[in-house]
């Protein structure tokens, strides 16, 4: 039995209004690691010099697949051959198109519980679903662990679980396979699923000649190709991802945790109000909802192991446990309708003072940027980005050849015992910094964009070259470090003034 009409109705408008009531970002990678590359690939300037588009190091260091950026530099193709890419559809395009995506996601888990369970039971799956704020502030974004978990989702209703009619090896292992391709941590939450499947099959030879080589080749073949046709030679960019990730431990780079931080932090925070109806709802399912549970601690576990820690990456695993959130509300007798209300009004505030307000600056910046585009004297203008590197997105929500340039920020790639990132260098004397850099005036940005708590110490450097403070964008409530709670713009005032 296929999910209801009206249910998919309510998934793709519901949705379709959460991706326009996420206005802020969360990590760069939703747009260094998507967008940005989509859009060099799809517009990449004819000569080289007019420098359109930027790759990060992961890129240049071939540890991304095109794969995933593939799917949004379609839709820029497509916008490009209709005439119609202008920088609001560059930015809203690839976000409707995810959010689409999640709200089929939404119904598939709805149909894989109507399956096991009943349908009173996958209802109240799709209510918690439908609640989950982490899910929410994510879902929506163009980011490789939101295709991860809405690939994982599709994958599941099609896992042959005891007592499912659905199981069906080739699709489950095919969309399996798609997910590592697009981010090869995908791997992670299905070793235990796979394994398992594996050993209640019968026909164990015939799994493994007819369905998984057949699947892996397929996919790794595609994506081998791909990479080819982008990259200009043969690159496993997968093995790269797993040995800068894994074995180098390269990741620490940008920050380490202790090793209890998904147990303490991680996970309780993106289940939220969730927490106690999965606690609950893990003692009371029967046991044939454990398969279920083993991701969820598979991953959590394995991830502990790693030192560089984020709440995003175990981002897949939440589907899995709202199945036992959704098992838990249908079994509280006298109190349901409270516990669905509470669910409902707790994940409200945190759904959209994260999606609405926190850290909203960064994109909101975007739009002073995008005006230097309408102007004739675009090609006088140089934004400097004096900010922690990748705050901003960059070409993919200015969609003009602007002379643009960030901090940059690889990490020591050649081993070299005394390296500092530009970043560090800049942040440990901005002013000295700024004055080496800048010495002759010919060589100064037009427009600096930074945070407001670097003002003070280089307000000499903008008093003495002309810098006047043109807009101040607000950005957080919490501001931390280098990150301020405002974001200010300076224009550098000259005779021609733009």
């Amino acid at each position: 039995a296929a999910a209801p009409a009206p249910l998919l109705a309510l998934a793709l408008a519901l949705r379709t209004l959460n991706c326009f009531l996420v206005q802020t970002s969360f990590v760069p990678d939703e747009y260094w690691q998507s967008l940005e590359v989509a859009h060099r690939m799809v517009f990449k300037y004819p000569s080289p010099a007019a420098n359109y588009g930027y790759l990060t190091w992961e890129w240049t260091s071939s540890l991304r697949g095109y794969s995933y950026p593939l799917i949004f530099a379609s839709m820029y193709k497509a916008l490009q051959l209709l005439a119609k890419d202008n920088v609001q559809l560059l930015i809203w395009v690839p976000r409707i198109a995810q959010a689409m995506l999640a709200a089929f996601a939404d119904v598939q888990l709805y149909s894989l519980v109507q399956h096991l369970e009943n349908s009173e039971t996958a209802k109240f799956v799709f209510f918690c679903q439908l609640c989950s704020w982490f899910t929410w502030y994510s879902c929506t974004r163009t980011l490789t662990n939101t295709m991860e978990t809405i690939l994982t989702i599709f994958a599941l209703s099609y896992y042959p679980i005891k007592g499912s009619k659905m199981g069906n090896s080739c699709k489950y292992l095919a969309l399996v396979a798609l997910a590592i391709v697009i981010r090869p941590t995908a791997v992670i939450p299905w070793i235990p699923l796979v394994f398992s499947h594996f050993l209640q099959e019968q026909r164990k030879a015939d799994l493994i000649l007819h369905t998984c080589i057949p699947v892996g080749l397929v996919t790794v073949g595609t994506s081998l190709i791909i990479d080819r046709v982008f990259f200009g030679e043969w690159v496993l960019v997968q093995l790269n991802f797993l040995k800068f990730n894994v074995l180098q431990n390269l990741g620490t780079f940008y920050g380490s945790h202790p090793w209890h931080w998904y147990f303490t932090q991680g996970l309780p925070v993106i289940l939220g109000p969730h927490l106690p109806f999965f606690i609950h709802g893990c003692a009371l399912a029967p046991r044939r909802f454990h398969i279920f549970l083993l991701p969820v601690i598979w991953t959590v576990l394995v991830y502990s192991t790693l030192s560089h820690k984020e709440f995003r990456f175990i981002y897949p695993v939440l589907p899995f446990c709202m199945i036992f959130c959704g098992y838990s509300l249908k079994h509280l007798k006298a109190w349901k309708k409270t516990a669905a209300s509470f669910l409902l009004l707790s994940n409200l505030v945190p759904a959209l003072y994260t999606g609405l307000v926190h850290q909203r600056g960064t994109l909101d910046v975007m739009s002073h940027i995008q005006q230097l585009c309408n102007n004739s004297q675009q090609s006088q203008a140089f934004v400097f980005i004096l900010m922690p590197c990748h705050s901003t997105p960059f070409y993919s929500h200015v969609h003009c050849p602007l002379k643009m340039r960030f901090l940059q920020c690889p990490p020591n790639l050649t081993g070299n015992d005394s390296y500092v990132d530009e970043a560090d260098v800049f942040y440990s004397n901005p002013l000295g910094w700024l004055n080496k850099e800048f010495y002759n005036d010919t060589l100064l940005p037009s427009h600096l964009i930074l945070f407001n708590v670097l003002e003070q110490e280089i307000a000499s450097f903008l008093a003495l070259r002309g810098y006047e403070k043109t807009a101040t964008v607000f950005h957080t409530h919490v501001p931390q470090g280098r990150v301020g709670s405002h974001i200010s713009i300076y224009r550098r005032k000259t005779e021609m003034n733009y």
